[in-house]
Formats: structure tokens, C-alpha cells, sequence
């Protein structure tokens, strides 16, 4: 069965992080992008919800995803981590079946 992405409460803490030190109170936009290495690239980005969209809410905190991506993203996991090569959202996406290094693209 396809469920909607789950969005972590790191993710959604970040995204107020990030609220508080911009002033604004943009959504995080998670979508789907046809290219990248792999063939598809994730489109994460602060933004305004369009008509359509999925909204995921927590705290205030929002994160959209467009009916296209929608179904390449069923099931998946947004979150955010912080390691060495630095700080960004991540998705942790079951339907991918490769990615590249850099793990913003993959393949279905």
C-alpha cells in the first residue's frame, strides 16, 4: 500500500530553525525532478503551497509535495542530518532501486 512521505520531527525542527532566523514562514517543498545521474533529482526547497499540493503539518510546520512527485515519493522518509560533508534534508526513499554518491538523484 502507498502511504504519503512521513516527515521526522528533526525535519519539521529544522524547518523552524530556519523560520526563526529568516523571518519567514516559507513550507519546505519536497518534489521530483526528471535528470540527475541516476534519472531523477530530488527539488528540496523553502516555498509557498500551490493548489494540489500535499501539506504535511506539524507545530506550524509545513512540507509540500506536488501530485507529480507524489507518487515517487510514496513511503519515503524526509529528515534532516547534519554530518561532515555538512547539514541538509535527506530522503529516505524506498522506491529508489540506485542512487548516486551525492544522494540528491536516483532511479526507479
Amino acid at each position: 500500500m502507498n502511504l504519503p512521505p512521513q516527515v521526522t520531527d528533526r525535519a519539521y525542527s529544522r524547518l523552524a530553525e530556519i523560520a526563526e532566523m529568516t523571518g519567514e514562514g516559507k513550507a519546505l517543498r519536497v518534489g521530483v525532478l526528471g535528470g540527475g545521474c541516476s534519472g531523477f533529482s530530488y527539488d528540496i526547497r523553502l516555498d509557498e503551497p500551490a493548489a494540489g499540493d500535499l501539506i504535511l503539518e506539524k507545530n506550524g510546520q509545513k512540507v509540500l509535495i506536488d501530485e507529480v512527485s507524489l507518487p515517487f515519493l510514496a513511503n519515503a522518509v524526509v529528515d534532516f542530518t547534519e554530518e561532515l560533508i555538512g547539514a541538509r534534508f535527506v530522503i529516505e526513499n524506498p522506491n529508489a532501486t540506485a542512487s548516486c554518491g551525492c544522494g540528491t538523484s536516483f532511479s526507479i
